[in-house]
């Protein structure tokens, strides 16, 4: 069994040891030399600010030798697939622990010899408490009209699949972070569903407007429609915690995402 996993990242950082772990630079940034780059051969590293961590996973599905793989993984430079380990460790400062605790080779190909699939758990949309559908949660953050579009896109290039797009959208538990390892036929197959639908729907929609945040349009929709596509799938996943190398809800985090989403953000 050969696999990679993806490692996505626009800066210098920490990154695992294993040769499994593959990491990427996005969106033409000149990174540690020894990083691949999503800028080379056919790519579409120029729409990193709007595509995100999806223009490192066109570069692999169009210039990695991936016939090499028999499985292929997608993570971020600051979160990783957690191996089984005392949950206490995810609230500890100690970043060595946090570290530690990446899942393995080993472990990996265990699980993928009893799954199609490796999945972060899901999360639960909420809002003050109060937990929403996909649909709900997306309008409320982001545009409503790009969804409704996507929706369209999915019923003409793939009228099959509004069926499960639709069942979806009243979800209140989602897969999250674009993050998967999963073998080299699904994943191909997802790339070609997924891209046909986005490189669409930008015939569509204007995002000459969009502050910064919103701009990351394309990341955003990929991460409902990754849901719809593994529903479709009917895949057997495996679902595990994520390891965060950086405390996840700082106070300074927080503002932040205040001001993108109350400030600049969609009226």
């Amino acid at each position: 069994m050969n696999l990679k996993i993806l490692v996505v990242t626009h800066k210098n950082y920490w990154m695992p040891s294993e040769k499994i772990y593959l990491p990427i630079s996005v969106g033409n940034n000149k990174l540690n030399k020894t990083f691949l780059s999503d800028s080379e051969g056919d790519n579409i590293s120029y729409k990193n600010k709007n595509y995100c961590e999806l223009t490192a996973m066109y570069w692999a599905w169009k210039n990695l030798k991936l016939d090499k793989y028999d499985y292929i993984g997608l993570c971020h430079y600051r979160r990783y697939f957690a191996n089984k380990i005392n949950k206490s460790i995810f609230e500890k400062k100690n970043i060595k622990l946090r570290r530690q605790s990446i899942m393995n080779e080993m472990e990996y190909r265990e699980i993928l010899k009893r799954y199609d699939i490796i999945l972060p758990k899901k999360t639960l949309l909420n809002e003050k408490f109060k937990s929403l559908t996909v649909k709900e949660q997306y309008s409320r953050s982001h545009n409503e009209r790009d969804m409704d579009l996507v929706r369209n896109i999915i019923k003409e290039i793939y009228p099959k699949d509004v069926i499960f797009f639709d069942e979806i959208m009243i979800k209140k538990k989602i897969y999250m972070y674009n993050m998967f390892v999963m073998s080299k036929g699904l994943f191909d197959e997802y790339c070609e569903w997924l891209f046909n639908i986005l490189f669409s729907l930008e015939k569509y929609i204007d995002i000459s407007n969009y502050d910064e945040y919103q701009s990351r349009v394309y990341g955003f929709l990929a991460e409902r429609l990754f849901n719809v596509w593994l529903l479709k799938k009917d895949l057997k996943k495996y679902e595990t915690d994520i390891v965060f190398l950086e405390d996840k809800f700082s106070i300074i985090k927080f503002i932040k995402f205040l001001i993108k989403k109350y400030y600049f953000g969609l009226k």
